[in-house]
């Protein structure tokens, strides 16, 4: 069973980026933009700038208040496209805000978080799906004709994954809370990705043997960042990705490869 480690996939990662951006005449810049940050987000945020701040690129957080609109949101990201090369707009954001005009408002050429790759519009994967990428290409992983199930639609995970198994030639199905036999879905699947938030939704008599897990849940389980997979689940993969120390530390290295990515385009 191979147990990834996604801290030192990050730490590569970050060394190709850091040392693209020492030969760079003008160091890149990118804007994240936050409308009131819970605890947790803004622990994420000052983890993102100082990233940014090791590998030399200039990174600007502008948070918003709560009683900040959907055109207040978008006037920011219009602003932001004039001074940087690329934009972030974390999420979550306020229940009032429409999500989908603001992430609509951010350029492709912009767009670190690639929510534009399901249209096709950008080629830069989103950081999940990078991450999936790049642990499948070091593992010599082929996704061609591989039953594949995805938990949840969500924007950062399920969704832009659906795509990108069709993309790979993978057959595809996705659970959600109305799936019935989710059981008999589960025990045929050789890769499952998990990006829901529900500890335990994933259990040992759900997989065979030979099972690929990628868990890009992430949740808090009596004090403890826990993925969606229980653990035990490893003994019966030849892939997985634990939670803390997987597709996390990936993500966080690949949105500052996209932005170097982005850069080249402009």
């Amino acid at each position: 069973m191979i147990l990834v480690d996604g801290k030192k996939i990050a730490q590569d990662i970050s060394a190709s980026v850091a040392e693209a951006v020492s030969a760079m005449s003008v160091k890149p810049s990118m804007t994240v933009i936050a409308c009131n940050p819970n605890f947790e987000t803004q622990k994420y945020l000052a983890l993102k700038e100082q990233k940014a701040l090791n590998l030399g690129i200039l990174l600007t957080v502008q948070i918003l208040p709560n009683d900040s609109n959907t055109e207040t949101i978008v006037d920011s990201v219009n602003e932001a496209v004039k001074n940087t090369n690329g934009i972030i707009v974390q999420l979550p954001l306020p229940a009032h805000i429409d999500v989908e005009a603001v992430l609509a408002s951010i350029p492709p050429s912009h767009d670190i978080d690639a929510f534009s790759y399901q249209n096709g519009v950008t080629s830069v994967l989103p950081p999940v799906v990078g991450a999936i990428d790049e642990i499948s290409r070091i593992n010599d992983l082929d996704w061609f004709d591989k039953k594949v199930v995805i938990f949840g639609k969500g924007k950062l995970v399920g969704a832009p994954t659906f795509e990108y198994a069709k993309r790979q030639g993978a057959l595809v199905s996705v659970v959600t809370e109305e799936t019935e036999n989710v059981l008999d879905i589960t025990r045929k699947a050789d890769i499952v990705v998990l990006g829901v938030g529900k500890p335990n939704l994933l259990t040992i008599d759900m997989v065979k043997d030979g099972v690929v897990v990628f868990d890009a849940g992430a949740s808090e389980d009596g004090g403890l960042l826990v993925g969606d997979s229980n653990p035990e689940v490893s003994s019966k993969a030849s892939i997985f990705t634990p939670v803390p120390g997987g597709i996390g530390p990936i993500t966080i290295a690949l949105l500052f490869r996209n932005l170097l990515d982005l850069v080249s385009r402009q």
